[in-house]
C-alpha cells in the first residue's frame, strides 16, 4: 500500500467542514477590513526565499523543499507566505494601484522538519499583508485582524506580545551591542546559536533552545537602541492597541525568525495555554523587503498563523465546530421502475436550491431510509407507484417520523417551508 508522505495529513470528508468553517470566518473578518484574497503558486524560484527570508534562517538552512526542475532551474515549495506575495506585488505592478494594498491568503506551506504534534511538513497558513503604508494605524489594524479572527472562534482570552526592532540602523547598532554581550557566553549556548552569532546575532534571542537561559534573559534590550522616530512609531502602535481594547505586553526578546522584519514585531498569545504552544501567530513590519526583492521602496506589515494550530487550540478549549447543515431531502423509491422518476425529482429540487440525494447503489426501501438517517437528511421523499400515479409523494420528517402526502407540484414549496 502507498501511504501519504511523512509529515502530511489527509483532510477527510468527515473533517473538511471544520476547514470550511475556518475559511468562512477568515473571509468574513478580512472583508470587514476590506482585505482581498491573493493566491500565489505553491512553488517559487529558490532565489526568492534566499533573498527574501534570509540565508541565516533555519527555514533556508534546514527546512526548504528545494529541487531542480526539468529546465535545471532551482525551485522551492514555499516555506512561508510573505515572500511570494511580495514577488506578486512587484511583478504585477500592484504598486501602481491605490495604496495601501490590503490582502490575505490561505495557503499550503512546506517545511522539511521533524513531524510532531502541531507541526507538519505540509501545513496550512492564513496570512495578511498590507503594502504601501508606514502608519502605526496599519500595524494596529493588522494585529486587530488576527485578534478578531481568533476571538471569533470562541477563544476569548487573547493578548499580544509586542516589540520593536527598529530601523536598519537601529538594528546594526544593536547587533554590535549583542555581539559584545554574547562573545564570552557562547559556551552556554546551543551549537546552532554559536553559528548564528556570526551569521545574525539577533537570532540568538529567537532560539527555542536557549530562550529561557540566563544568558539570553540578561541580554541588553533593543528598546534602548531605538531612534527617536522608531520609539515614536512604537508608542503610537501601543496607544492604538489601547484604543482598540487589545491587551498587550512588551517583550523585548521578540525578534521573529525571519530576516526581513523591521520595526514592530508581535506574537498573538492564547492566555490560558502554557509554554511555547501558546503562541498562535506572529508577524510584524518589513519595510525593506519589497526593495530587496527588486521593487520600489515600499513599507509593509503582516502576519501568518497555522490553521492546524488553530484547530488544535479549539480542541484544547473544548470548542466544537458543528457541521453546518443537514441534507434537505433523500429521495427514496419503492421498486426499481421508479429510478428515472427519482432522478427527475432530484434535478428539480437541486434547481431550486434544495440539497438532496437519491439511491445510487440499488438499495431496498428499508436500507434507503436507514441511509437517509445516516446522512442526516431532514426529509425522506418516498415515491410509491400508486401515489405517483395520483401526482403525489409521501414526505417523512426524519426527526419526528411524521408523514404527509404532498402533491408533486407542491413538493419544492413544502420542502422550503413555504406551505402551511
Amino acid at each position: 500500500m502507498i501511504n501519504a508522505p511523512k509529515g502530511t495529513k489527509d483532510i477527510l470528508p468527515t473533517e473538511s467542514y471544520k476547514w470550511h468553517y475556518l475559511e468562512e470566518k477568515i473571509r468574513k473578518i478580512t472583508s470587514l477590513y476590506n482585505a482581498k484574497e491573493i493566491r500565489t503558486p505553491m512553488f517559487e524560484s529558490t532565489e526568492l526565499f534566499l533573498r527574501g527570508v534570509g540565508q541565516s534562517t533555519d527555514i533556508v538552512n534546514k527546512e526548504m523543499y528545494t529541487f531542480l526542475d526539468k529546465g535545471n532551474r532551482s525551485i522551492t515549495l514555499k516555506p512561508e507566505g510573505t515572500a511570494g506575495v511580495v514577488r506578486s506585488y512587484i511583478e504585477n505592478g500592484l504598486f501602481n494601484e491605490a495604496q495601501p494594498i490590503k490582502c490575505y491568503y490561505i495557503s499550503s506551506i512546506f517545511r522539511y522538519e521533524r513531524p510532531q504534534k502541531g507541526r507538519l511538513r505540509e501545513h496550512h497558513q492564513f496570512g495578511v499583508e498590507y503594502f504601501g503604508t508606514n502608519s502605526p494605524l496599519a500595524d494596529a489594524e493588522v494585529i486587530s485582524i488576527a485578534v478578531d479572527f481568533i476571538k471569533s472562534l470562541g477563544i476569548e482570552k487573547v493578548s499580544v506580545n509586542i516589540n520593536s526592532i527598529g530601523s536598519q540602523i537601529d538594528r546594526e547598532n544593536y547587533k554590535l551591542e549583542l555581539k559584545d554581550y554574547f562573545k564570552n557566553k557562547l559556551n552556554f549556548l546551543c551549537e546552532d546559536c554559536k553559528i548564528r552569532y556570526d551569521q545574525n546575532v539577533l537570532r540568538l534571542l529567537d532560539c527555542k533552545v536557549d530562550m529561557g537561559s540566563e544568558a539570553v534573559k540578561g541580554a541588553p534590550s533593543i528598546l534602548n537602541s531605538l531612534s527617536k522616530e522608531s520609539k515614536e512609531h512604537f508608542e503610537q502602535v501601543k496607544q492604538l492597541l489601547d484604543l482598540k481594547g487589545i491587551t498587550y505586553k512588551i517583550n523585548d526578546k521578540i525578534v521573529r525568525g525571519l530576516d526581513y522584519y523591521t520595526g514592530t514585531v508581535f506574537e498573538v498569545i492564547a492566555d490560558d495555554i502554557k509554554g511555547p504552544s501558546k503562541v498562535i501567530c506572529g508577524g510584524g513590519r518589513y519595510n525593506n523587503l519589497v526593495e530587496e526583492l527588486g521593487g520600489k521602496p515600499t513599507e509593509a506589515v503582516g502576519f501568518g498563523m497555522g490553521l492546524e494550530r488553530i484547530l488544535m487550540l479549539l480542541e484544547e478549549f473544548n470548542i466544537n465546530i458543528i457541521e453546518d447543515k443537514k441534507v434537505d431531502a433523500y429521495i427514496a423509491k419503492i421498486g426499481l421502475e421508479n429510478n428515472l422518476v427519482a432522478v427527475e425529482i432530484v434535478n428539480e429540487l437541486r434547481k431550486n436550491g434544495i440539497s438532496c440525494e437519491n439511491d445510487l447503489v440499488s438499495r431496498n426501501l428499508k436500507a434507503e431510509l436507514k441511509y437517509a438517517s445516516k446522512i442526516n437528511a431532514q426529509y425522506a421523499v418516498i415515491i410509491g407507484e400508486d401515489e405517483y400515479k395520483q401526482g403525489k409523494v409521501q414526505v417523512k420528517d426524519m426527526a419526528t417520523s411524521e408523514e404527509k402526502l404532498v402533491a408533486l407540484k407542491d413538493l419544492v414549496k413544502y420542502l422550503l417551508g413555504e406551505l402551511n
